[in-house]
Formats: C-alpha cells, sequence, structure tokens
C-alpha cells in the first residue's frame, strides 16, 4: 500500500503543476487588477488548439511552440484588456466591476462556440516521443511529459518573480496590486499596466498549453475542468500570490494523487470543493495572502 500511496503522490504532483501554471494567470490578473477572469479557461483552449496546429501543419514540437504561442497569446491578451475590458472599467468607474466578470464569462462562451465550429467536437490528440515515455525510479514510474511540467511551472515562477521584481514593468504591476491609487499619484498609467498584465497572463497558456497537449487531449470545453481547479487552486494559495499559485496547485494535485488511491476520483473533487469553501469561510486571503482593507 506504502508504494501505491508514493505513486499517487508523484502522479499527484506531475499533474497538479499544470493545474498551478494555468492557476499563476488567473492570480496575475486578479492581484493586479481585483478581477476574477472567467475566460482563463478558454484562453488555455486557444493555446492548446494553436500549439496542436502547429505541431499537425509545420511538426513543430508542442515545447517549442511557444515560440510562437507566447507573443500571439499575448497580443491576444492585450487586446481583449484594452478592447473590452478597459471600456467597462471606464465607463462604470468601479473598483471591481460585475460587468467585467460577466464579460469574461461570455467570452467564454463566444471561444467556446467558435472553437466548436471550427474545430468539431472531437478530442484531438498527438503523438511525440514524450507521449508514452517513462522514468523508472525503483518501483516508481515517473511519465516524462507531466515531468516536463513540473519543470515549466518552476521555470516560471522563477522568471515571473525575477520580472515582477527586477524590472520596471512589473515592479509597476505590483504597485497597482497594491494600491493603484498611489500608483496614479507616483506617476504609473495604470491602465496600460492592466493590459500588460491582462497580456502576459494571457501568455502564460501558452506554456501550460505546450506542456499539455503532449498528453492531454484537446476540445473546445477542455479549459473548464482547470479553471475550476484554478479557482481552489488561486483561493488556497492566496488571492494575487505567485508563489502561493504554484505551490497551491501542487497541493491540490497531491490530494487528487493520494485520494485517488484509496477511491474513487469524484471523491477527491468533493474533497478538493470542500476545502475551497472552508478556505473563504475561514481564511480568505489564503495561506500565502494578506489580508486587503
Amino acid at each position: 500500500m506504502s508504494e501505491l500511496v508514493i505513486q499517487g503522490a508523484i502522479s499527484g504532483l506531475l499533474i497538479g503543476a499544470i493545474y498551478g501554471l494555468v492557476a499563476l494567470g488567473l492570480s496575475l490578473v486578479f492581484g493586479t487588477m481585483r478581477v476574477i477572469n472567467f475566460a482563463q479557461g478558454t484562453l488555455l483552449m486557444v493555446g492548446m488548439f494553436m500549439a496542436y496546429w502547429l505541431f499537425v501543419l509545420t511538426g513543430l514540437h508542442p515545447y517549442l511552440s511557444p515560440i510562437v504561442t507566447l507573443p500571439a497569446l499575448f497580443a491576444f491578451g492585450y487586446a481583449i484588456q484594452y478592447l473590452l475590458v478597459t471600456p467597462l472599467l471606464v465607463r462604470e468607474k468601479a473598483r471591481e466591476p460585475m460587468s467585467v466578470l460577466l464579460m469574461t464569462l461570455g467570452l467564454t462562451l463566444v471561444l467556446e462556440n467558435l472553437a466548436l465550429a471550427l474545430f468539431r467536437a472531437d478530442y484531438k490528440t498527438i503523438q511525440v516521443p514524450e507521449t508514452s515515455a517513462v522514468w523508472f525510479v525503483g518501483d516508481y514510474i515517473i511519465s516524462v511529459a507531466r515531468f516536463w511540467g513540473l519543470v515549466a511551472l518552476l521555470v516560471t515562477v522563477v522568471a515571473l518573480w525575477l520580472f515582477l521584481t527586477l524590472t520596471d514593468l512589473g515592479r509597476a504591476i505590483r504597485a497597482v496590486g497594491q494600491d493603484r491609487v498611489v500608483a496614479r499619484l507616483m506617476g504609473i498609467n495604470d491602465r496600460v499596466v492592466f493590459n500588460y498584465a491582462f497580456g502576459i497572463s494571457t501568455a502564460l497558456m501558452g506554456i501550460a498549453a505546450a506542456v499539455l497537449v503532449p498528453f492531454y487531449y484537446t476540445h473546445p470545453s477542455v479549459g473548464t475542468s482547470f479553471l475550476l481547479k484554478a479557482f481552489v487552486i488561486v483561493v488556497l494559495g492566496g488571492l494575487g500570490s505567485m508563489p502561493g499559485a504554484a505551490i497551491g496547485g501542487l497541493l491540490v494535485g497531491l490530494i487528487e494523487g493520494l485520494i485517488g488511491v484509496w477511491t474513487q476520483a469524484a471523491v477527491a473533487q468533493v474533497l478538493l470543493f470542500a476545502v475551497f469553501v472552508a478556505m473563504l469561510f475561514f481564511r480568505p486571503a489564503g495561506l500565502f495572502g494578506v489580508e486587503r482593507k
């Protein structure tokens, strides 16, 4: 039984890294703009279709697809913020307008149905050497494709942390997230910062898509399940906390992996959402978040 538990923990941590990548984007937008982006999972789907078709049409390995998808998704996210979100912020003049949440939900429906019309509902998969490759460490099996997801999470967290702490734009994003009024007084254009934050958040889905496509199906509704997990992770790790999103993703994957050893996967989902509700009641700021007044 102990071998099964350890194997379940390993598998859970590896898939949890993918959850963490999705949660990073969600947490960045919320931490900067105080807005929940319901379209985050759908943007992951867009990234997965881009990586899939790049492989099918050009043979570009999914792990190299961010060369194309990162700038493309950044531009797409920047455009969404500039053309759709900013006008709502200007019109309502509210710190956290409900219309933005509803707009991202509507954008989700539009993008999912557009993908359904263009690519139909068939599950699309690809085969690369990493798809079925495994490493044996003693009695335990490590999926190569999922392992690279863990590596991608660690590299992305470090790169994002360096960006937010060492660059002028990164410090501006942090400043706006902490207090946008004071940031304006310091000469920071918060609307421009919002554009970049949303663009970066969307670009992160290109990284998550690159590590998902080799072993996960691509489908118009694929982002929904990841979005729900991302919400749990962001609340668990701390709203707006980058380390919290990464560690929260690993914790959620670990819970899934361990519970799956003893019972059905559905029970793990129930437990996860029970943790989600409990965190909202007893520590809304999450494990690594800071209470905001």
